[in-house]
């Protein structure tokens, strides 16, 4: 991974266009060519940020242009470019991570697994005729939770989340992206499981073409039975 400190203006062009004005930041440039552009404030979210495959080109300054890091992801036709100039770098580090498969896999805490457990045993909570084919389906950016077939024989990935917010439709969205590039699996669509997802979720989940659901831990424990509800015509 490369870290570099710089003053440093980016333009991203592409589904929008966007400009961030000359300030110092924090670059972040990982091996599988995701590109994150961070301020000191606002949380873990990057300012700007590109998801691999990216192709990333560098340029030295010269007396008129400062050095420049342009960034181009291409969606058939389309493509989406993120161009930073760096202004002055104070910091320009590289570091060698560990092998994405040993940290990719981040541990659940136990409602989670268990919910994961549960929902194995019984995908169709998850959807109405979905069958599991795997658990821990692996992607290069990490294993999505389920991976099933629903009536129709179409691929379904399912993430679980003991309460899923934005941050849960990110992942499935990365990961939708990841799988979606073997044509095989081009039409795999997502569900988000949790025992509650958040109003916020919900919005950018449609937004996505994600399905969501919130399941009951009780109900799949067989602790108590569902509760029968009479929707209106």
């Amino acid at each position: 991974m490369r870290l570099i400190v710089a003053r440093c203006s980016a333009i991203y062009s592409g589904r929008l266009d966007t400009v961030l004005p000359e300030s110092l930041r924090l670059i972040m440039i990982k091996q599988d060519g995701s590109v994150l552009v961070h301020a000191d404030q606002g949380g873990y979210k990057p300012l700007n940020w590109m998801t691999p495959p990216t192709v990333i080109e560098e340029t030295a300054p010269d007396h008129d242009t400062p050095a420049r890091i342009t960034v181009h992801k291409y969606a058939g036709r389309t493509e989406d470019r993120l161009v930073i100039d760096l202004l002055e770098v104070l910091s320009d580090a590289s570091h060698e991570m560990d092998a994405p498969d040993a940290g990719s896999a981040l541990s659940k805490d136990g409602v989670e697994a268990h919910l994961q457990e549960l929902l194995a045993a019984a995908p169709q909570w998850c959807g109405e005729g979905l069958r599991l084919v795997r658990r821990e389906w692996p992607t290069d950016i990490g294993p999505v939770d389920l991976m099933c077939r629903d009536h129709e024989n179409g691929w379904v990935a399912v993430e679980i989340k003991r309460v899923a917010g934005i941050d849960a439709v990110e992942q499935l969205s990365r990961y939708l992206e990841r799988i979606r590039l073997d044509p095989a699996f081009g039409a795999c669509r997502g569900i988000l499981a949790a025992q509650q997802v958040k109003p916020q979720a919900r919005v950018l989940a449609q937004a996505r073409g994600i399905a969501w659901v919130e399941v009951d831990l009780a109900v799949l424990r067989r602790e108590r039975e569902p509760e029968l509800r009479l929707f209106a015509a």
